[in-house]
């Protein structure tokens, strides 16, 4: 327990350190996210981390010592420590150790009874290739130096069980009350008192297994690569590819999640044998040098027992660890991809169709999704990011083509996409990542044997996939951005807007198919600041009478004001095409109920000619609104825009209020930039509804307070449709739809039951109602 002097920790250099790396962090493109829900980063004493890129060197002492505030040990590679002093003094300053040490297993020991931390990568070095299993299924890496496989290094869970052991043995003692022997161990570690030394002694020793995920990782030549070339000549082709792989890492935005596994103590329940030997050789242990230097081929016959008894629980203790660190690999859409891609040709395929390649890529998502065990990166858990990948290149999925297609190792052909030789070719060490970074996403995923069941059902389950169940998945995504969209705009930031909400209703989308349904089906589409909720009550209604009924929920809505002020009007359209995606599974014939802003939306979608497309009702729908003031709406987005972009501010007038109609179910706060898209979004429509061929039913409140009934007639004029017909409620309320004014639901009803040319239509006119009903061209 001594050498403590040569290796004290510099505390001034350490925190200044940590402060740099802080100001540097928040300037770079490497995005760092702690998984903690636990309080390992304080409880936990020795922290094992899996070991890609230098960068994991530095990044974990810096995030424990911000979480907890204490200092850490970390083991490096004792070529660093020689030729330059100026250098190892600082290294050894800010809390690393070198790997030839003498005594350093006792030394890194005793400094976790000094309330120190302790960092291994039991890899032993920079595992490029991610391959870390062997041909029997055990753990296992390739050492560069040593152009071998080999165990990983054992000396954390060496460090845990004699450390565990000296705990009781410091126990044990006080119990007998051998205060002499006490002080001397607590002198040895430089404690304040006893108790101190008690107190660390009753801490469990916890190894805390820890794995760093990257993604994306990208093969891109970088400012910092070149750079060093320009000053320092010709490199070497190992270091440019280092500071290709890691300089992207650190210059472009890359997202490193690091996540703690369940922490781990080593077992001492030995047999009472074992027990008893343990005692007698405790004896003559009076150190956690003594403990350490017990060999299997001492002379004492005691300690050899005991020294394999400790070997076989360290190794125990090892390989627990392992399977804990790697099953904590942050999976991504990278891992699934390239499985996907290696396991196809595998099979030997070499070319597959688009469609079922996309198909097949989206089913191990959602099977994935499905994996409790698995720790998903946030792209794969929220739809938005993963959306559309079913059926072509999404954003995440097109940073990871460009990646394989740039390193020659898949083709995009006009109908689907040829997986070239390259991938079966074998790279060296220090040429795999930058040659075929596909084997390396696909090694890193390889110990998760969940995520390869994923793609293994979905290679199997894609060829046969009905319609209905690919719509069923496509409504599970919509359930999903719903639920991460609230949580998302959940945070402590919005809860001063969040907590004036008077919606209370569930705004959630729902999906409702009838059995022995009718052939076709309604996509109900609600108003501005409103939700799914608003026309429930409606498509319970519709579902009674057969139809299958999907609630759409545009984007932004039902959640959070915070939400819809991010958003744009195209992603509401998306919201309705996503929609009406998912009925298609189920019907052939699809007809678009609109409700206000969902009408205008609805129209607009027409206007693209959907396959299956039966017809349109829309009610309430804008072209122009009562408030005069709405004239203003686009000098005031641009006044908070241009606040945002000079400032941290949120601008001049982010939002305003609402009295609505429907205060359950629509937001109190109406975000400014929300005004700005909807007069996008009319503008748009507007211009698109000759375009509209499809029977249209418009319906308007005569007297509505909020939008000008005169919208009904300029949507009639411009429609392209021959068949359409106008009706006007004798009403000033906007809301005629979710309250059924004057029977507008069954008008509704009606104009479905003429799609479908069934006789049994409602009769709609009531004695209050001003119809007018125009069926151009009959």
């Amino acid at each position: 327990m001594n050498g403590r002097d040569e290796l004290a920790i510099n505390e001034t250099a350490y925190r200044w350190c940590v402060r740099a790396f802080s100001f540097l962090h928040k300037r770079l493109g490497i995005n760092i996210k702690l998984h903690d829900n636990t309080n390992l980063a304080e409880d936990g004493q020795i922290f094992l981390f899996n070991h890609f890129a230098r960068l994991e060197t530095v990044i974990p002492q810096y995030l424990l010592f911000e979480e907890t505030g204490a200092y850490c040990r970390s083991v490096a590679a004792g070529e660093f420590f020689k030729g330059n002093e100026t250098v190892a003094n600082f290294l050894r300053g800010i809390g690393a150790v070198p790997n030839d040490l003498e005594g350093i297993l006792p030394f890194l020991a005793a400094e976790v009874l000094r309330g120190r931390k302790i960092i291994v990568f039991p890899e032993g070095g920079i595992v490029k290739d991610r391959r870390v299993i062997d041909e029997t299924g055990g753990f296992a890496i390739f050492s560069a130096t040593a152009r071998e496989k080999r165990k990983h290094h054992k000396g954390a869970a060496a460090i845990a069980l004699t450390l565990e052991i000296f705990k009781k043995r410091i126990l044990s003692v006080h119990q007998d009350g051998d205060t002499a022997r006490l002080d001397r161990w607590r002198t040895a570690l430089g404690l304040e008192n006893i108790e101190a030394l008690l107190g660390a002694a009753r801490k469990p020793t916890l190894i805390v297994p820890s794995n760093i995920t990257f993604f994306p990782i990208r093969i891109t030549d970088n400012i910092l690569r070149k750079g060093a070339e320009l000053f320092a000549g010709n490199l070497k082709d190992k270091f440019k590819e280092e500071l290709l792989i890691e300089g992207n890492i650190l210059l472009k935005r890359t997202d490193m999640d690091i996540r703690f596994g369940e922490a781990l103590r080593p077992n001492i329940a030995w047999h009472w044998w074992e027990r008893k030997l343990l005692d007698r050789v405790f004896e003559r242990i009076d150190s956690l040098e003594d403990l350490f230097n017990l060999k299997h081929d001492a002379d004492r016959w005691m300690e050899r027992l005991v020294s394999l008894a400790m070997s076989r629980e360290t190794r125990r203790l090892r390989d627990a660890s392992m399977r804990e660190m790697y099953a904590r690999t942050t999976i991504n859409l990278g891992h699934l991809a390239s499985a996907l891609i290696l396991a196809m040709v595998e099979d030997g395929i070499d070319e597959v169709d688009h469609d079922r390649f996309h198909r097949t890529l989206y089913l191990a998502v959602k099977g994935a999704q499905q994996e409790p065990s698995l720790h998903l990166h946030r792209w794969l858990t929220n739809p938005e990011a993963y959306g559309g990948v079913h059926t072509g290149p999404c954003r995440g999925f097109q940073q990871f083509l460009d990646l394989a297609t740039t390193s020659a190792l898949v083709e995009v052909t006009a109908g689907g996409y040829r997986f070239l030789p390259k991938l079966r070719e074998e790279h060296s060490f220090h040429e795999i990542r930058l040659e075929n970074m596909l084997e390396v996403y696909a090694n890193e995923m390889a110990p998760v044997k969940a995520a390869c069941r994923a793609v293994g059902r979905a290679l199997e389950e894609a060829p046969g996939l009905e319609r209905a169940a690919l719509s069923r998945h496509l409504f599970d995504d919509e359930r999903r951005a719903f639920e991460w969209c609230r949580q998302n705009y959940g945070q402590p930031r919005h809860q001063d807007i969040n907590r004036q909400e008077t919606a209370v209703e569930d705004g959630a989308p729902y999906l409702l198919i009838p059995d022995d349904h009718r052939p076709i089906g309604v996509v109900l589409v609600h108003g501005f600041l409103a939700s799914p909720a608003e026309l429930s009550g409606f498509g319970r209604r519709l579902a009674e009478r057969g139809y299958p009924v999907m609630g759409v929920r545009l984007t932004g809505h039902g959640t959070s004001p915070w939400d819809l002020r991010d958003r744009n009007w195209q992603e509401w359209l998306g919201a309705v095409r996503r929609g009406y995606e998912i009925m298609a599974g189920f019907v052939d014939r699809i007809c678009l109920v609109g409700f206000s802003t969902g009408g205008i939306l609805s129209l607009r979608l027409a206007a693209e000619h959907p396959s299956g497309l039966a017809g349109v009702a829309v009610a309430s729908a804008p072209i122009k609104f009562r408030n005069k003031n709405l004239v203003f709406v686009p000098i005031i987005h641009g006044a908070n825009v241009l606040t945002k972009w000079m400032s941290s501010a949120e601008g001049v007038k982010p939002f305003v209020a609402n009295d609505s109609e429907n205060p359950r179910v629509n937001y109190r706060h109406i975000p400014v930039r929300g005004l700005f898209e909807l007069r996008r979004a009319v503008d748009d429509a507007n211009r698109h509804l000759a375009e509209v061929s499809c029977p249209v039913s418009v319906i308007h409140g005569k007297d509505d307070r909020i939008v000008d009934s005169r919208s009904a007639d300029l949507i009639m004029e411009k429609l392209g449709s021959v068949e359409k017909q106008r009706h006007i409620i004798p009403t000033e309320r906007h809301g005629i739809l979710h309250e059924d004014t004057h029977g507008t639901q069954g008008i509704v009803i009606s104009f479905l039951e003429s799609l479908t040319g069934h006789e049994d239509a409602l009769e709609c006119e009531t004695p209050e109602m001003e119809q007018y009903a125009s069926l151009v061209g009959e």
